[in-house]
This record gives structure tokens, C-alpha cells and sequence, in this order.
């Protein structure tokens, strides 16, 4: 019996027990609040309690001290809407439909766990972002999946240009200060932050240091990235420290050692190939839990999570039945632990994949991927390999082209130095081969395909057979070369492309 089947039969249990717990009188142990907070952006490097000597942040530190520190947490896709479903529904993002793409709609017909919880007694509420960018009212919901919104205290000025004036720990007060206080509560802090843009040399003029700055592989070792990711780093400092705001309201309130908390972030770093695409700094994502004395401190765990775990996680906590239509599997046994730490079994794995991003192509085309992440290796079968990963280079009538990078210091400059730095310019920009394969432990960053070499053959074709195992078992229309994912619409800015560019609407050729 391999972890997630255990888990699963484990979590059955647990949640039996956890129903009869909570079913019974109020001297027994109180059902919990859950603090649910997600960056938008951040690879999972990126706080100063995994090493990062440029981000300082106290406050996911401290849950990650006094909890559980994850090192192997994947989103579902690296891109925000779609990773943000699979996280509400516990499914990947192609059991979600049109959730499964970026700014798109989301079917009303999709359980997702904030609902589950609002049914069984919970006051939910959220702030920032929740589910987006797309349209949910459109679907018929009633508000946005992640819960009612909290967004009406708002700085007059932001501290810098690019940082949303939402108020959120404030919002959180409020919302803390309206609720009814004999029901558990769910609420869902969203920043927006650090997406882009950034306020240029806000790093340096902070006082940091481009030294200090690790450029990952996969960028220019020059000064403008690193001043870059310095300016990205100000903005994770900012959405942590609304969150060490909103550690100190559940102190001061006496709420804090029954309230579970996870912080992470939706998808990697909005730099050339991370954000947007299925290597490491992409999907591989921070993560750490804190529950009062009910989850044993100071843990680091390496065994491999993915955020459909998630919902299934916080119903078994908080004693709510999982709907049979989640893929994903509750690890709250692992987080009850008293063990020091875990480490990766081998043959665990975690599955992901990518549809449309932004209007990057001409007919308003994805670029369909899936992966599947081991312990050791990331296999990519990126099903449409005559297209631009990236996006097409022109066609959209403005100046810079591959428009699923976000525009950026970076961009801008890897696009005018592409002839001094060839090998990352293609790495980022080219056309894929249909299968890649990456050896996580040697080489991290993503950089060294090494599918084809011989010795790796039988791994390759373990990992395609796995791939596609989870892909028939789950109904990914890709896998019958369906395209279906072509028809639906983006609700966001489409650009002047040829072919279909119809904003919000169904495209009538894949129907």
C-alpha cells in the first residue's frame, strides 16, 4: 500500500472520529478556526526560514516554527485561477472545466470546501484575492468560492507603486469583530502581492543588497535581475507582514492555539520560465501549518504534497465530510505526528499541469502540459509542442511578444541581450520538445533535459505510464485528444491576435 492509499484509509478513520468528536458536547476539544493565507507569486525558496539571505520573513517563520515546516508542496498548475479551483475543489485542473484555465469561469456544479465548511456551521469570509482572476458570478454563485468579501478598509496610499492599498489585517479584524464568536470561523487572506508590477529599485532603496541576491540558473547573473528580485522580494515582506498582523489579533483575541493556519502562495516567481510554466521555481511552492499544540512544532517534512490535499485536509479537521468528487487525499494525520521530521518515500509523486494563460497566441490557444514530480525526477509531456511555451513572438501588434511571461525588468532585458545569453534566452523563449525530463537533485533549476539519454529511458517510460495512468483515471479530455480547453472563454484582456479573440465568449470551432 503506497502513502496516499494509506492516507486515504487513515483519513476515513480519523474523520470518522473526528464526526463523533465534534458531535458531542462543548467540554470536548472545540472544532478549529482555519487561517487560510496565499501569496500570489512566490516559488518556495523565498522566506528566510528555508535560507532565502534576502527575504525576512518573521511571521511565516514563526508558523513554520511552532508548526510544520513543508520543503515538497506543488501546485496544481503555475498560474493562479486554475491553481486556486484545484485548491477550493481538491481536483486537477482538468476535472475542473473551465476552472481548469485562466480567467475563465467556474462551474457552479464544482463542491468546493469553503461551501462544505459554511454548511456545517462555519462563518467564512475572505479578503484580496480569492478565487481569480475570471468570472464566478457568470457560473451563478451567489459570491466568490474562497467567501464573502472583507475588503472595505483601504490605505489612502500604498507604501510604493505596485502594492495593492487593501488594508488586509484590518479586514481581517473586521471581519473577526462581526462574527459570531460561539461558531468556528474559515477565513481566506489573499494577497496580491508579490505579482506584478513592482516599484523599479525598491529593493535597493530599502537598504538591500545585490549581493546577497542567489540569481536562479535559469536567469542573467547581471545587475538588473537582481535589482529585479530584490523589488520582488519588498512586496513578499509586505503580504508578511499583514500576516504577522493577523498572528497578533488571534493572539491578543486568545484564538490563536485553536485556530489551524496554512500559508503558502498559488505559483512561482512572475520571472521568465518560472511563473507559467511546469519546472521547479513554477510549481514548487512554501508551505507551513501551525495548530496550536494539536500539530507537534518544530518539523520540517520533505514527503511530496499537492494542493489537492488541501481541501480534503481542512474538512477532516475540521470533522466535515470529504465529497467523493475530490481527487486529493487529507494529510492531517501527518500533521498530528509527533515524528521530527519525514523525508520523501520513494515512489510518492504529485501531478500538475497548464492550459492558456494569458491571450499569448493567435486563436487564442493554450499550451497544454502535464508533469508528474517524484522525489527525484519532473517528467513534462507538453502535448502541443509546435507552439510557443512562452507565448507567439509577435503577432499581437506589440513590441515584446511572448506575452505568458508577465512584462518585467527581466523580460525586457533577456529579450535585448538574448545574443549574450543565448542558452537562457532559448531556455525561456524556444519551442520544447514533446517529453522533458529533469534530475531534481543535480539539477534544480530545470535546465538539463535529459529524456532522451539512454540510461535514462526506463525512467522516462515509467514516469509517461504513471502520468498517464492518473490522467485516464481522473478523465483529462487531453489524454483523447479532445480540445475542449480551446473553447473556453477568457474573461480577461484578449489582445489583437489573428483568429479567434472574442472576450468572454465560447470559441465556436472546439465546441
Amino acid at each position: 500500500m503506497n502513502r496516499r492509499d494509506f492516507l486515504k484509509k487513515s483519513s476515513l478513520a480519523a474523520l470518522g472520529a473526528a464526526a463523533i468528536r465534534y458531535s458531542c458536547t462543548a467540554n470536548q476539544q472545540k472544532r478549529p478556526n482555519i487561517l487560510f493565507v496565499i501569496s500570489d507569486d512566490q516559488s518556495w525558496p523565498y522566506a528566510s526560514i528555508y535560507g532565502c539571505p534576502f527575504v525576512n520573513t518573521p511571521a511565516f517563520d514563526r508558523v513554520a516554527r511552532e508548526g510544520v515546516l513543508f520543503n515538497n508542496v506543488f501546485a496544481c498548475a503555475p498560474q493562479c485561477s486554475p491553481n486556486r479551483a484545484s485548491i477550493l475543489t481538491g481536483r486537477h485542473i482538468w476535472q475542473n472545466e473551465e476552472a481548469g484555465t485562466h480567467a475563465s469561469l467556474f462551474p457552479k456544479k464544482l463542491p468546493v470546501f469553503t461551501d462544505e465548511l459554511e454548511k456545517s456551521g462555519y462563518v467564512i469570509g475572505c479578503t484580496g484575492k480569492g478565487w481569480g482572476p475570471g468570472d464566478w458570478k457568470r457560473s451563478g454563485w451567489e459570491q466568490n468560492p474562497a467567501g464573502p468579501p472583507f475588503d472595505e478598509m483601504a490605505y489612502d496610499q500604498p507604501p510604493q507603486e505596485g502594492i495593492r492599498n487593501l488594508n488586509y489585517a484590518a479586514n481581517f479584524e473586521a471581519f473577526l469583530n462581526q462574527r459570531d464568536k460561539n461558531r468556528p470561523f474559515f477565513f481566506w487572506y489573499g494577497a496580491s502581492e508579490p505579482h506584478r508590477p513592482f516599484q523599479k529599485g525598491c529593493g535597493v532603496a530599502a537598504g538591500k543588497n545585490l549581493a546577497d541576491v542567489t540569481v536562479p540558473a535559469f536567469l542573467p547573473d547581471h545587475p538588473e535581475i537582481r535589482s529585479d528580485i530584490l523589488d520582488y522580494a519588498v512586496e513578499i515582506e509586505w503580504f508578511d507582514q499583514h500576516l504577522d498582523k493577523m498572528l497578533n489579533l488571534l493572539d491578543e483575541r486568545g484564538e490563536i492555539e485553536n485556530t489551524l493556519i496554512i500559508v503558502t502562495s498559488d505559483n512561482g516567481m512572475p520571472f521568465p520560465r518560472a511563473k507559467a510554466n511546469l519546472y521547479e521555481y513554477g510549481i514548487h511552492m512554501p508551505f507551513a501549518v501551525r495548530w496550536g499544540d494539536r500539530v507537534p512544532a518544530h518539523r520540517r517534512i520533505d514527503d511530496l504534497f499537492s494542493f489537492i490535499d488541501v481541501a480534503p485536509t481542512l474538512l477532516d479537521a475540521a470533522g466535515v465530510p470529504i465529497p467523493q468528487s475530490m481527487r486529493g487525499t487529507s494529510f492531517l494525520n501527518i500533521l498530528l505526528e509527533a515524528k521530527p521530521d519525514q523525508s520523501a518515500k520513494t515512489g510518492e509523486k504529485i501531478f500538475a499541469g497548464r492550459e492558456r494563460h494569458t491571450h499569448a497566441r493567435l486563436n487564442n490557444w493554450c499550451y497544454p502540459s502535464r508533469c508528474i514530480r517524484t522525489d527525484r525526477y519532473l517528467y513534462i509531456w507538453n502535448m502541443k509542442r509546435d507552439r510557443w511555451p512562452a507565448g507567439d513572438p509577435t503577432g499581437s501588434g506589440e513590441p515584446e511578444g511572448y506575452h505568458d511571461i508577465d512584462a518585467c525588468p527581466s523580460k525586457t532585458f533577456l529579450l535585448k541581450n538574448r545574443e549574450q545569453f543565448p542558452g537562457l534566452a532559448a531556455a525561456a523563449l524556444d519551442k520544447r520538445p514533446e517529453e522533458e525530463l529533469f534530475d531534481i537533485r543535480k539539477d534544480p533549476y530545470c535546465m538539463t533535459n535529459v529524456a532522451e539519454q539512454i540510461e535514462f529511458q526506463e525512467i522516462k517510460k515509467q514516469l509517461r505510464a504513471a502520468l498517464e495512468k492518473e490522467l485516464a483515471e481522473t478523465g483529462d479530455p487531453r489524454l483523447h485528444n479532445s480540445e475542449v480547453f480551446e473553447s473556453y472563454p477568457r474573461v480577461s484582456r484578449m489582445r489583437n491576435f489573428p483568429g479567434f479573440k472574442k472576450q468572454g465568449e465560447y470559441n465556436p470551432d472546439y465546441q
